[in-house]
C-alpha cells in the first residue's frame, strides 16, 4: 500500500562539487515521505547527472526551461505550485547573486523567480568568494527579502583551503528543511535547554563526572529549533556538533552551569533541564596535580546547587521540564521528584538504558498523569516530549490569560 506524500518541495541543485550532497538529501526526504521535485542547472549536471536524482526522486528532473516535457507551456510558472518550499542546495555565489539581482535566465532561477512558496538556500563556494564584499551583500539582501538561509560550514574545502563557505552537511539541511515544513508550533517561544555532563574538578587533571553523552539534550535543543522557537543550549563537555539554528554556551562545571542559566533566564519562557549535573563537587581542589601514595586518599564532597529546584522556586519562573535518570522504582521516584520540585512535567528513564546509548524509553509524568513513549532514537523521543510541552506550556499560558482578565 503506497503512502501520500507528507510535504511537498521543489529541490534546485546549481553548479558545485558539493552537488553530490544533494543526493543524499533528496535520499532522506523521500524517506520521510516528502514529494520531491528536482530542478537543476546546466552547471550542476557536470556534477550529479539527473539519471542519479531521477532514481533518488522518483520524478523527471527538470533541467531545461524549454522542457516540453512540462505542460501547458508555462512550466517555469507552474512547476512551482503546490510546492511548500523551495530549496536551493547547493547554492552557488553565482547563483545567489542571480537571486539577489532578481534575474530569471533559467528554470531554476525563474522558479524562484515566480514562486509563493518559502525560499531557502543553503550556500556554497570558496572561502574567498564567500567572504568577497559583493557576495556579503548579496547574502543581507537576500535575507533582507526573506530567504531563508543555511549555513554555511566552515572547514576542510575541495579547493584544498580551509574556512567559511563549505555547504552544509545533507542531514543538517534536511533537518533546516522540517523546521519549514513542520507547524511552528513554538513560534516567538524562546527555550533555554541544559545538556550534557558536568566536570568536578579534584585536581588540575582529575575530577568527577559521569557518562551522560549529551545526545538526548541536544535532540530536545533540535527538536525545539524544529518547532520554531528560538533555543538556547547551555552544554557541558560533550563531543557534539551543536543543532543548526541553536546557539550553544559551553560551561564545565556545575557552578559554571548555574551562572549561565542564571545569565540566560531572564529571556526565557520554557527551560529544559536535562543536563546530567553532578550532586556533589569536591571541598577543594587541588591547583596542582595530586601524586598517588600508598595512604587512602580522602575527599571530603559537598553537594552543588540544584539548578533545576533553584529556577523552578523562583516567584515568576518559566514552564520547567525536568528530567530523572534512575535505577530503579522508576515511576515513583520520578514523580516524587516532580511533586518536589513543583514541576510541570518531568520526563523520566532508566539510566542504565539511556545514558550513552542512541535510543531511550521516556515515560511523562504531568498533573494528568503517565504517558509512555516506547523506546526509540532519542530525537524521536525528543520531538514527542516537545509535542507534549507545547501543549501543556499553551494550556498553562491560556490560564494565565484568564487570571489576568478576572
Amino acid at each position: 500500500m503506497s503512502t501520500s506524500p507528507s510535504h511537498h518541495l521543489l529541490l534546485g541543485i546549481t553548479g558545485g562539487i558539493a552537488a553530490y550532497k544533494a543526493a543524499e538529501l533528496c535520499r532522506l526526504l523521500v524517506k520521510d515521505a516528502v514529494d520531491v521535485q528536482v530542478v537543476m542547472t546546466e552547471a550542476a549536471c557536470r556534477f550529479v547527472t539527473p539519471v542519479t536524482m531521477q532514481a533518488l526522486s522518483g520524478k523527471p528532473v527538470v533541467t531545461d526551461l524549454w522542457d516540453e516535457r512540462i505542460e501547458s507551456g508555462m512550466g517555469h510558472i507552474e512547476l512551482s505550485r503546490g510546492r511548500e518550499l523551495i530549496v536551493v542546495a547547493p547554492a552557488s555565489a553565482d547563483f545567489l547573486a542571480k537571486l539577489a539581482a532578481g534575474i530569471a535566465d533559467d528554470m531554476l532561477s525563474t522558479l524562484c523567480l515566480a514562486r509563493e512558496c518559502p525560499l531557502l538556500v543553503a550556500p556554497a563556494m570558496n572561502r574567498q568568494m564567500w567572504e568577497n564584499a559583493a557576495t556579503r551583500r548579496n547574502m543581507r539582501v537576500l535575507a533582507g527579502d526573506g530567504v531563508r538561509i543555511a549555513g554555511p560550514a566552515s572547514g576542510d574545502q575541495a579547493c584544498g583551503e580551509v574556512g567559511p563557505g563549505r555547504m552544509l552537511e545533507a542531514d543538517e539541511i534536511y533537518r533546516e528543511i522540517l523546521a519549514v515544513l513542520r507547524p511552528a508550533a513554538l513560534a516567538g517561544v524562546r527555550v533555554l535547554v541544559t545538556a550534557g555532563p558536568t566536570f568536578e574538578a579534584i585536581d588540575a587533571v582529575r575530577g568527577i563526572t559521569n557518562r551522560s553523552s549529551g545526545r538526548m539534550g541536544y535532540s530536545v535543543a533540535q527538536a525545539a529549533r524544529e518547532a520554531g522557537a528560538e533555543v538556547t543550549l547551555v552544554s557541558g563537555p560533550t563531543a557534539l556538533a551543536v543543532p543548526t539554528g541553536v546557539r550553544r554556551v559551553d560551561v564545565v562545571s556545575a557552578e559554571e552551569m548555574l551562572h549561565a542559566v542564571e545569565a540566560e533566564l531572564g529571556a526565557a519562557d520554557i527551560f529544559i533541564s536535562v543536563a546530567a549535573v553532578a550532586d556533589y563537587r569536591p571541598a577543594a581542589a587541588s591547583k596542582q596535580k595530586l601524586k598517588k601514595s600508598v595512604d587512602t586518599l580522602e575527599l571530603e564532597l559537598v553537594p552543588t546547587v540544584d539548578i533545576l529546584a533553584s529556577v523552578a522556586a523562583r516567584p515568576n519562573p518559566p514552564f520547567c521540564v525536568g528530567f530523572a535518570a534512575e535505577t530503579q522504582d522508576l515511576e515513583r521516584l520520578g514523580e516524587e521528584k516532580r511533586r518536589r520540585k513543583n514541576l510541570p512535567l518531568l520526563a523520566a528513564n532508566l539510566a542504565q538504558e539511556a545514558i550513552g546509548a542512541e535510543e531511550s524509553e521516556l515515560i511523562l509524568l504531568d498533573h494528568e498523569g503517565r504517558h509512555q513513549l516506547p523506546r526509540a532514537p532519542k530525537l524521536t523521543q525528543a520531538r514527542l516530549l516537545v509535542e507534549r510541552i507545547t501543549r501543556l506550556y499553551r494550556s498553562s499560558q491560556s490560564v494565565k490569560l484568564k487570571a489576568v482578565r478576572r
